[in-house]
């Protein structure tokens, strides 16, 4: 190896610690938003479940007054078993399906507002929740009586 080939290699000593400094806390930052869209991710999968599964279960009702009750029910039952906590929960079902005629088509729809929790991911800049909104439509039994 000659000497001004040496010197080179010896000049850029210390060079790869500084490196690692200022790169380090631009990996952690990007693992953290990684793991924040994935946690957003995973919350809009499990509303978009709770308002499918309120809507079927509130079209399975002979009432609208049970089916209320019963897709606040399966809300809850879904939301729980998908692992998701929303700082706030509502849901609100259209059950004016139930006041149509027997041998008309009708409808509940189910829509879920969930405040998903993000603070706990301590990413500066993140806010703090994240509101996810879901929808689903499900038909009610065309020759079922109705109250």
């Amino acid at each position: 190896m000659t000497p001004h080939l040496w010197r080179a290699l010896r000049a850029d000593r210390g060079s790869y610690s500084v490196e690692v400094a200022i790169l380090a806390p631009v990996l952690i930052a990007l693992l953290g938003l990684m793991i924040a869209f994935g946690r957003i991710t995973d919350a809009k999968g499990a509303v978009d479940t709770a308002a499918r599964a309120a809507a079927r279960a509130a079209s399975l009702e002979r009432d609208a007054a049970t089916a209320q009750t019963k897709a606040q029910s399966a809300a809850a039952a879904a939301l729980a078993g998908e692992g998701v906590t929303c700082h706030a929960t509502n849901v609100s079902v259209d059950t004016s399906g139930y006041a149509t005629d027997v041998g008309t088509d009708a409808n509940v729809t189910a829509t879920i507002d969930c405040t998903a929790p993000l603070s706990d991911i301590g990413l500066p800049g993140l806010p703090g929740s994240k509101t996810l909104s879901s929808s689903w439509t499900s038909p009610i039994d065309t020759y079922r009586a109705r109250p």
